[in-house]
């Protein structure tokens, strides 16, 4: 491997860990949420209810296309970036 297909190596790992991670940190679910609910207190009562709460939490349908095309992507990269004057030696 030459110097631009290790840099493309590196970023691409580095990419797809860092989706990863963040996807994991959101609570690692399968399918992306846009509302939560959460549980509040009526204060007058004294009584909980459920409500629903504009909130985006990605899901592994978003994080796992988006590693996807970034290992394709990473990959015909490699693939073009190749030297074959190194590789014959």
């Amino acid at each position: 491997m030459n110097k631009n297909q290790k840099i493309i190596l590196i970023v691409g790992l580095l990419l797809i860990a860092v989706i990863l991670i963040y996807w994991q940190t959101q609570g690692g679910d399968i399918l992306t949420k846009t509302q939560v609910q959460v549980e509040k207190v009526d204060e007058l009562f004294n009584t909980t209810y459920m409500e629903w709460e504009d909130k985006f939490v990605l899901g592994l349908d978003y994080a796992g296309t988006a590693s996807a095309v970034i290992a394709v992507l990473s990959g015909i990269l490699i693939f073009l970036f190749r030297n074959k004057k190194q590789e014959k030696q």
